[in-house]
């Protein structure tokens, strides 16, 4: 239908001009001394629009000319692009098939000068690193590392990472982290390593910084993050076991959530009972017990000073204790607890009615041999051999 228009539209146009030079008279007078010449308007017009077309026609030609060796300059341009997005679309799906020989060979294939070049040495980096080919894996790597000016600094520096934790070299894998921190601040996946680096550098203080990091951007569950933190903490407890002032200070330093596990307060307390310090240990189990009640804490309140001299405020801790015992008189662990801290008092008599109060309640191996050494105190062998007898039996 549009042709047709377009057909009709033409055919009218023809028979106007037609028309149009049939009634038209005009002519026209060229004068060039001493030559002049006469011809009809409609010539003229024929001729003037068939020069202008023939002049148009040779400026264009001219000018296609001139461009023709920017148009291939830019035509190869454009092939030599679409080539390095196919080698590096190719050399990336087969890093991620795994196969990683097919994937070297291809980024190995492009040319150096492409644009893609800085992707495709990255892709080939992993490639090598793949096959643990150390001597590709370096010289890919001294390739990516050209490449720095390019925007591909961050990607090194965390490829780095990643391969340095992988083959547990710690101490690089934290200084590619911290330049990159230096440079661009560190994101989850970076955070992520540098956790995995100072764990296994044993660096416990800042796995624990970095387990609340990556907990608060909501990279770590509650559940993935507790046993890393608990066990953090933990380690650093213990790394701080000679210095019973950083001890505390560190302790001070754990938010409630850290505080409120019953192991990490026993760890903290063992470790300041082992340093000697058994006051602050009593403190530490104090607070502890009046937030929730725990057994080993119990226990651990009357170890401190066990085998020697009395430790600590001892006549403090029994009256707490009894305190305690007030309103819950039939713990266990709490009259073995006693026992043992009316013993280190010289408290006889009341050590073995706490003892003995206790086994009544429940048998435990602890409680008999506390007894029996009691017994042989008091100069009771035959009863001591019995309870040590017990004890052996559970």
């Amino acid at each position: 239908m549009r042709a047709l228009f377009w057909l009709l539209l033409l055919a009218g146009l023809a028979v106007g001009f037609a028309l149009v030079a049939y009634y038209n008279d005009g002519y026209v007078l060229l004068v060039l001394p001493p030559w002049r010449a006469e011809v009809s308007l409609n010539l003229f017009l024929l001729a003037g629009s068939a020069a202008f077309l023939v002049i148009y026609l040779m400026a264009r030609a001219v000018s296609h000319t001139l461009a023709l060796p920017r148009a291939v300059a830019e035509f190869r341009r454009r092939r030599q692009q679409e080539k390095a997005a196919l080698a590096l679309r190719d050399t990336w799906r087969l890093l991620q098939e795994g196969r990683y020989g097919h994937a070297m060979r291809c980024a190995e294939n492009a040319r150096p000068d492409h644009a893609a070049s800085g992707m495709l040495a990255l892709a080939g980096w992993r490639a090598a690193h793949a096959l643990r080919d150390a001597e590709r894996t370096a010289e890919w790597a001294a390739r990516v590392r050209e490449h720095d000016g390019a925007g591909l600094q961050a990607a090194r520096l965390m490829t780095e990472a990643e391969f340095a934790v992988q083959e547990r070299r710690f101490d690089d894998a934290r200084g590619a982290l911290q330049q990159l921190a230096a440079h661009q601040g560190r994101h989850i996946a970076a955070l992520r390593l540098s956790l995995r680096a100072e764990q296994g550098l044993g660096n416990w203080r800042e796995v624990a910084r970095l387990v609340r990091q990556l907990e608060k951007h909501q990279a770590l569950t509650a559940e993935q993050a507790a046993p890393i933190r608990s066990r953090a903490v933990r380690e650093a407890l213990r790394a701080l076991r000679e210095d019973p002032a950083g001890l505390m200070r560190y302790w001070r330093e754990l938010d409630d959530v850290d505080r409120g596990q019953a192991s990490l307060a026993l760890e903290t307390a063992r470790a300041l009972a082992a340093a000697g310090d058994c006051r602050e240990a009593q403190r530490v189990i104090e607070d502890a017990l009046d937030e929730y009640w725990d057994a080993s804490l119990v226990l651990t309140y009357g170890e401190c000073g066990v085998g020697g001299e009395p430790a600590g405020d001892v006549l403090g801790r029994i009256a707490q204790a009894e305190k305690w015992l007030a309103g819950m008189p039939r713990d266990d662990a709490l009259l073995l607890t006693l026992g043992r801290l009316c013993r280190q008092q010289q408290l006889w008599g009341k050590a073995r009615s706490y003892l003995e109060a206790s086994l009544a309640i429940a048998p435990s191996r602890a409680a008999h041999v506390e007894l029996a050494q009691l017994l042989d105190q008091l100069e009771d062998p035959a009863l001591a051999a019995r309870h040590y007898r017990a004890a052996a039996v559970l």
